[in-house]
């Protein structure tokens, strides 16, 4: 779908990013679009959905062998999960496994939409990032007159 990687910085402009600060902002990018997707996804689902959904991502076994046995009984044969095995190389029966391709199939049958959503969404945050390169890079020079203006509302009124 999509990766978080150095091609990633380059295209929204952060590829001159120092080595030791890439790594820790595709992680901040990467928990930022997990929690906005998330907040976009749960809209217009059902407090048993969301719930049903959250022990899934928890990887609460029980919850995803039922859902298996009612949903995809014959999940082994289907072709994302042979897709995820590969990407993941994980035996079938991995537990890991499972949940991510139980999370997968739920979203694709509550939520169709859910590659747009992250798409939209990701699109959203790129657009932001970009439009606050200079400050990101630290060569903007934005915060200079914030900080004097601090100062300044911090002294005392002049005496009348």
């Amino acid at each position: 779908m999509f990766q978080l990687d150095d091609k990633f910085l380059e295209d929204i402009g952060l590829g001159s990013l120092p080595d030791d600060q890439k790594k820790a902002f595709l992680q901040h990018i990467y928990e930022e679009l997990e929690l906005r997707v998330g907040t976009r996804l749960s809209e217009g689902l059902s407090d048993q959905q969301l719930e049903e959904f959250e022990k899934i991502i928890d990887k609460d076994q029980a919850v995803i062998e039922d859902w298996l046995a009612i949903h995809v009984q014959d999940y082994t044969n289907d072709d994302v999960f042979k897709r995820m095995q590969q990407a993941l190389k994980l035996d079938a029966g991995d537990p890991a496994l499972k949940a991510e391709y139980v999370a997968t199939k739920w979203l694709e049958i509550n939520r169709p939409d859910y590659r747009d959503v992250v798409k939209s969404v990701l699109e959203e945050l790129k657009v932001e990032i970009m439009s606050n390169r200079d400050a990101i890079l630290g060569g903007g020079s934005e915060n200079q007159p914030v900080e004097n203006t601090s100062q300044s509302d911090h002294q005392p009124p002049a005496a009348a």
